[in-house]
């Protein structure tokens, strides 16, 4: 199976959310992106918005939490994940977000500065090695006080909050949408 690798170019268009798992820092926000097409009578048009829910994990996460601004324009790498799950009533739904590998302003629409981030400054395991190791530990800890999920539950996460709107654009993704199994 092939995944789907990006860079979208837009605009934060929600708050930043930040949470962590066990020890791990997960960062959150909502991005839109409006192509914009040209034509000929009328010049330059924007097109209808598509809307992102882009994760960052990790060290990128610090940084996106202490450098993002709702409505900064910015470039997103990553890929493409989608999540599927059975609501309680057995609907298939499914939840696909950006999983960022790289983040940065557009210099194309301003200016920034740049400042490197110390290790000691993010107070959170300096190796990938420790990471996976803490998420593991939280994991195993999460399974010990509750041995028997029900079938088909995913407890090894703490569930997310939802994402708040973003422009106040419609955003017909917001919530997860149902799919026929």
């Amino acid at each position: 199976m092939s995944e789907i690798y990006v860079n979208i170019q837009g605009r934060v268009g929600s708050d930043v959310e930040y949470r962590l798992a066990g020890q791990v820092p997960i960062a959150s926000f909502r991005l839109g992106s409006n192509p914009r097409q040209f034509v000929r009578d009328k010049g330059w048009i924007d097109r209808p918005t598509t809307w992102f829910t882009v994760e960052c994990w990790r060290s990128l996460a610090e940084n996106v939490k202490d450098s993002l601004i709702k409505g900064q324009p910015v470039v997103v790498v990553g890929k493409l994940k989608t999540t599927e799950w059975h609501d309680s009533g057995g609907t298939l739904r499914s939840r696909t977000v950006l999983d960022a590998s790289a983040i940065g302003h557009d210099l194309s629409r301003g200016t920034a500065v740049f400042s490197k981030r110390t290790s000691h400054s993010t107070g959170h395991s300096t190796s990938l090695e420790e990471e996976m190791r803490e998420l593991s530990e939280y994991v195993d800890s999460q399974a010990e006080a509750n041995p028997f999920p029900p079938h088909g539950a995913d407890d090894s996460l703490p569930e997310a909050s939802p994402l708040p709107h973003g422009t106040g654009k419609a955003d017909p993704e917001e919530e997860a949408t149902p799919r026929a199994a």
